[in-house]
């Protein structure tokens, strides 16, 4: 391995005409303030993997075994951000200087690719040819954007605890630093309130499972199930181990309760919170299918009293400036019906009121109401320090100030938010969703949406060209890789699905690229071959080989639900 197998790839890397530093146990670590946490996770990770200790210093100068050095310094942040660095490696001393802890922590990541793919393992199994070293260089490096994202579906197939801690190494390693967790759908309710105890009593278990996409109507597919019950759900305490693991590793945790759609699951635990005059909720179950469930939030004061006190035990979990409500596929036929949603549009003045999202109609009421919903919270998170951040839907009838959006229908979403203030996550579904499939080919598992190839996900540009090089880039705070779950039921499913692109989707949003038609894409093929794929071995990771998918990991015989005609990945 060289210093150029690095992924993603640093903005600087050159090497020195010098003996390489080695580790031995006389190797000291010598931690500057604020760099404790960082600290730790070298010696637990390098203390596993290649048995040693990294002691302090016991006094000036570099010890017998040479000396890590880890430090913040002004300057740095200054030049390169909070989380640029400068990694230098010499005989005797390796010197990692962070404009931030954050950064510090990105280049340890960078140092333990350069001792090899032995080192991202998690027990001693001896030393590589040559011992543990690191051949003189100096890099120097920063991100792109502040926000690099992956989305995980726990609603859809429950992920234990252990697998979300995984998850978070897995995103550290590729230096993002945003874990978006969908913890509520219509398919299950995974966070525990503890004042509404049913909500993971009732709504955390379903009665069955669709397998795939087949049966659905009008195609004469007879459906698969699993006819297991399937559930889980995370204790309080479960998830503030996530969020302190995250915070570690300089990850922040951003939790989604879906509202006012995708709710069937509390529903289905509290009937009082539909829309009770228009349809029966009292027999309603937490849903088997896949899908947008007709089934949605009433717009009533007792159930914007219910979501406050949810929302009030959530923001006690997560400290994250954003929290994330949803407000995506709300179907509005039982707002039509309900005698009380209809009082609601003309008590709030909506029958009027003009939607100004992007594929939406224009004066539509209940389109104007979804809208007074989300705003109630936006409005409810501002007071408490925090800031809304919800899908594109969340434009239509207006958005308030402050709000921010995931544009997930394309870039279109996102570019009219820009334009109108907005701050704006970049998830385009045509590009970066990873439960889409990754090869025409028929060998394919499960095969969902459109086609989108490492080359593909590699060839992704979060700022379209008309932001770039406007007063609204600048609102375009990053992008994030979306991971549905409905068709993978397991962690050894959902490691297929993200990877190797994930790995291709980092290098867009932390490297500088070139535009996407000028992109290396053989380059970054070398590096994946060279060392990469070498090192999600070393991780466990069971990702898609690129010459195509092993013999266990196709599943033949289930439905999928393709998209034909994707558009350009550029």
């Amino acid at each position: 391995m060289t210093h150029t197998d690095l992924v993603p790839r640093p903005r600087l890397s050159v090497p020195a005409a010098a003996p390489a530093f080695v580790f031995t146990q006389a190797t000291a670590l010598d931690a500057a303030p604020g760099t404790e946490d960082t600290a730790r996770w070298l010696r637990s990770t390098l203390g596993a993997v290649a048995g040693l200790q990294l002691p302090p210093p016991a006094g000036e100068g570099s010890p017998d075994g040479g000396v890590v050095v880890l430090r913040t310094d002004e300057s740095v942040e200054c030049r390169l951000g909070p989380e640029g660095y400068v990694l230098e490696s010499a005989a005797r001393r390796i010197t990692v200087t962070g404009g931030s802890p954050a950064g510090v922590f990105h280049g340890a990541q960078t140092l333990r690719q350069l001792l090899g793919p032995a080192a991202c393992r998690r027990a001693n199994t001896g030393p590589p040819e040559g011992g543990w070293r690191v051949r003189a260089l100096y890099v120097e490096d920063a991100p792109r954007f502040p926000w690099r994202g992956y989305m995980l579906d726990v609603a859809r197939h429950f992920m234990p605890k252990d697998g979300v801690l995984r998850t978070l190494d897995l995103l550290a390693a590729h230096k993002l630093n945003v874990l978006h967790l969908h913890l509520t759908d219509d398919q299950g309710w995974r966070v525990e309130i503890r004042h509404r105890p049913r909500l993971t009593e009732v709504g955390a278990t379903r009665a069955r499972t669709r397998v795939g996409h087949g049966g659905r109507s009008g195609r004469g597919e007879p459906p698969m199930w699993d006819e297991r019950a399937h559930g889980g759900r995370y204790t309080q305490e479960d998830l503030r181990e996530i969020v302190a693991y995250a915070a570690e590793r300089h990850i922040t945790v951003v939790p989604e309760i879906d509202v006012p759609g995708h709710s069937q699951a509390a529903i289905a635990a509290h009937p009082e919170l539909g829309n009770t005059d228009a349809v029966d909720t009292g027999s309603l179950q937490v849903w088997t299918d896949w899908g947008v469930s007709p089934h949605v939030l009433a717009p009533s004061d007792t159930v914007l009293r219910f979501y406050e006190g949810v929302l009030e035990e959530v923001l006690e979990i997560f400290p994250s400036r954003f929290v994330h409500l949803g407000g995506d596929e709300c179907p509005k036929d039982q707002w039509r019906a309900s005698a009380a949603a209809q009082a609601r549009i003309r008590e709030a003045g909506l029958e009027e009121v003009p939607a100004d999202g992007p594929g939406t109609a224009r004066g539509v009421p209940e389109e104007a109401l979804q809208s007074w919903f989300v705003q109630h919270f936006a409005r409810w998170l501002a007071a408490r320090g925090r800031r809304l951040i919800g899908w594109d839907e969340i434009l239509s009838g207006g958005l308030a100030e402050g709000a921010a959006v995931s544009s997930w229908r394309g870039y279109a979403g996102g570019i009219a938010a820009a334009r109108a203030g907005h701050d704006v996550v970049m998830c385009p579904e045509q590009h970066v969703y990873l439960d889409h499939r990754q090869d025409a080919g028929a060998d394919e598992p499960v095969p969902v949406g459109y086609v989108r190839t490492l080359h593909d996900v590699y060839r992704f540009e979060p700022v379209p060209p008309e932001l770039a090089g406007t007063g609204h880039e600048r609102h375009v705070l990053g992008a994030q890789a979306n991971m549905w779950t409905e068709c993978t039921e397991s962690q050894q499913r959902v490691d297929y699905q993200t990877f190797p692109r994930l790995a291709a989707f980092a290098e867009v949003v932390w490297s500088r690229l070139p535009p996407p038609e000028e992109r290396d894409f053989a380059d970054f093929e070398r590096r994946m071959e060279r060392a990469h794929y070498a090192r999600l071995d070393a991780m466990g990771v069971d990702y898609r080989p690129p010459q195509g998918p092993h013999p266990w990991q196709r599943r033949p015989g289930i439905a999928g639900r393709p998209v034909e005609g994707a558009p350009p990945a550029v």
